[in-house]
């Protein structure tokens, strides 16, 4: 049997924009992709503390150590600039696999999105 788990999360980050006239996506930081184990083109589920929404797309990369969380295409509706949101993304593995696992966890600081 197969179980869907948590593979990486990016905890309470600051939206610095939405993009409308964008394909889609989320553009995340790549310092922090590279933290979460979060690769571009991965489907992610995303979170909004401030209202609730939940939504699924796909991650981009955006400027490394720029702080950038932006929300693109029809997901720019969902957020607003400065609203808290959580990324996560999950992973399929045998049962007894999923028991030893360890997700990537990061917790960056919600007023830049540093990972310091």
């Amino acid at each position: 049997m197969q179980v869907q788990v948590v593979k990486s999360k990016i905890h309470r980050v600051t939206v610095t924009g939405a993009d409308l006239n964008y394909i889609g996506s989320i553009t995340i930081d790549e310092a922090l992709m590279e933290a979460s184990n979060i690769i571009e083109g991965e489907k992610v589920s995303i979170v909004n503390i401030n209202n609730g929404e939940r939504l699924e797309t796909y991650a981009i990369k955006g400027n490394r150590n720029s702080g950038e969380i932006t929300l693109n295409g029809p997901a720019a509706r969902k957020v607003q600039k400065g609203d808290i949101i959580i990324i996560i993304s999950y992973g399929i593995l045998e049962f007894e696999e999923a028991k030893l696992f360890k997700p990537s966890l990061v917790f960056p600081n919600e007023k830049d999105n540093s990972l310091t």
